[in-house]
This record gives structure tokens, C-alpha cells and sequence, in this order.
């Protein structure tokens, strides 16, 4: 069990805080940049709160200090496997355009580092794609002390 910390806006008014239901749809703008298949914020919401929170999936997310959509969020779960052992996963991370390059996917990824302090991880993973476009992405996460470990393979079923 985890425990909802009371907010502190920093220096900026941001605020990372820990989305809950039923406030699981102020990620869905930020998130359908990364995932642009997500159409629709009821299906969104959906598929978050009944299928993926169930199975550890949890969204925290950068926002301003009153109830707009969050700026930044982040999917995540913490698992335990032979490899990694105890670990956090992020399986999303995503910015809105307007809000990118003002530290809020850093201030995500610092907090998600904290988390993994504190549910006694001994890492942090997460997955990237490749190309052009993903270059900042990739900056932002060796500048926040994630090295690239491996390639990631997959094929379609």
C-alpha cells in the first residue's frame, strides 16, 4: 500500500502529485501525445481504472496548482522478476508540446526515483523508442542518470 503525500507546488507552481480516481482523465491529454491510438478520454479512463490499476499500474503527473490537466504524466508499475529483481517500470512518459523543455518529464523522473526509494527498488527501468524524434526524450533520460542497458525486441503475434 502506498500513501498519498500532500502536495507542495515548487518554484514554478508545479505540483507532482499522484493521480487517483476519479481524477485519472486530467492525464489523458498529455498522454494521447505519447499515445496517439488513445481517442477517447472515457475509453482512457476505462481501460487505467479498470484493467490496467488492478493488475499495479499507477499515473502520477505534473500539474499546474489547481485542477487543470496535468502538464506532464507518467505510467507506471513496481514488479519484481529474475532479472532486474525489485524494480519500478515506466511503461509512459509524456509531455504536452506546449509545457515541453520546463522540466516537468525531469521532475517526473526524479519522483519516480524517490518512489523506487521508497517502495525499496533497486532500479529504475524504462523503455525508449528510436529515430530522429526521440532525441530529446533520450537527453533528458541520460541526463537524469538512466544509462542504456540493452536492446528491446519484439515481434507481432
Amino acid at each position: 500500500m502506498h500513501v498519498q503525500m500532500a502536495p507542495v507546488p515548487d518554484m514554478i507552481g508545479r505540483v507532482i502529485v499522484e493521480l487517483l480516481p476519479p481524477d485519472t482523465g486530467r492525464a489523458f491529454e498529455a498522454m494521447r501525445e505519447l499515445r496517439p491510438g488513445l481517442t477517447s478520454r472515457d475509453e482512457f479512463v476505462t481501460r487505467v481504472d479498470r484493467v490496467q490499476r488492478p493488475a499495479g499500474y499507477r499515473l502520477v503527473a505534473a500539474v499546474p496548482g489547481d485542477d487543470g490537466p496535468a502538464l506532464a504524466v507518467a505510467g507506471f508499475r513496481v514488479g519484481e522478476n529474475l532479472a532486474w529483481g525489485r524494480h519500478l517500470y515506466v511503461d509512459d512518459l509524456s509531455t504536452l508540446p506546449a509545457a515541453r523543455q520546463q522540466g516537468h518529464g525531469r521532475a517526473l523522473l526524479d519522483w519516480l526515483h524517490d518512489e523506487a526509494t521508497r517502495r525499496n527498488c533497486d532500479q529504475v527501468h524504462l523503455d525508449s523508442g528510436v529515430g530522429a524524434n526521440r532525441l530529446s526524450a533520450h537527453r533528458l533520460y541520460l541526463n537524469a542518470g538512466f544509462r542504456i542497458s540493452s536492446h528491446h525486441f519484439v515481434r507481432d503475434v
